[in-house]
């Protein structure tokens, strides 16, 4: 099974790029965020063409999340164990079954900067987040995590380590919540294939970052030890962040062999 996200950063502007990523890449399970539209807007006849069926968690402008899946979709929910559909005010989080495997595409919110109330809010959402795994999830079973984490694991995950001391992304307690998330029983899946450090996912538009590959690895493909352990190939597609009109984002995908389905 192929597993990839990408933060697409408007899938109204970017939809042409997502339906040729789909034609070559051949993602089994894509998940999408900051689609920035509502439920009523999402093209899933264009992705039904193509043979995927979609879920999608949008409220308008801002944020946005969604699952295509070729492998089937089933048990759909959007936010957290425990919430009423009134409650999840923010579009950040939805989950569906594909192929056996419990898929989340996910949407940490940025945190701004160390210190604000939206600092706060990012790390009482990962709070959230390890709630829900402890109360709703099982480390021995199928599951994967994707998406636009907002935090760069460790240091080899961003260009210059010095250039982001007293910033998001990288302070420590963001790290420790993500540390949390491993601990439950989580793999970061693309560091099973790669060690090395100046492997990145994330490119500031701005001062040509991208051509000067001063970027970070923010995208996550989270899975379980049984899903983890079957791991063949990973990859960051730094050719989708190329040409006209980009995502800020390139899309991660990793290989995960047969093998690891419970029962008979």
């Amino acid at each position: 099974m192929r597993i990839a996200t990408w933060n697409v950063n408007s899938l109204k502007a970017r939809l042409p790029r997502v339906e040729e990523w789909l034609d070559y890449a051949q993602p089994d399970v894509l998940c999408l965020q900051e689609t920035k539209m509502a439920d009523g807007d999402f093209p899933a006849m264009a992705f039904a063409s193509r043979g995927y069926e979609a879920a999608h968690h949008g409220l308008g402008r801002w944020n946005g999340v969604a699952i295509l899946s070729r492998v089937g979709l089933e048990e759909v929910r959007a936010g957290f164990s425990g919430q009423l559909p009134e409650q999840v005010t923010e579009a950040r989080l939805v989950s569906a079954t594909c192929g056996g495997v419990r898929v989340a595409s996910l949407y940490v919110p940025n945190g701004r900067s160390v210190g604000s109330e939206h600092y706060e809010a990012k790390l009482a959402w990962l709070d959230s987040l390890q709630h829900h795994l402890e109360e709703a999830c099982d480390p021995a079973g199928p599951l994967a995590l994707c998406g636009d984490f907002n935090i760069a694991p460790d240091d080899r995950d961003v260009w210059d380590p010095s250039s982001f001391q007293g910033a998001t992304h990288v302070s420590e307690p963001e790290r420790q919540a993500l540390k949390g998330l491993l601990s439950w029983g989580l793999v970061d899946a693309f560091r099973t294939r790669y060690d090395q450090e100046g492997l990145f996912s994330w490119w500031d538009y701005r001062a040509g970052d991208f051509h000067q590959h001063r970027g970070m690895r923010i995208d996550l493909i989270l899975l379980t030890r049984p899903l983890a352990e079957r791991v063949t190939f990973a990859l960051i597609d730094r050719f989708a962040r190329k040409g006209k009109q980009p995502s800020d984002h390139a899309p991660v995908l990793v290989d995960v062999a047969d093998g690891w389905r419970q029962g008979p």
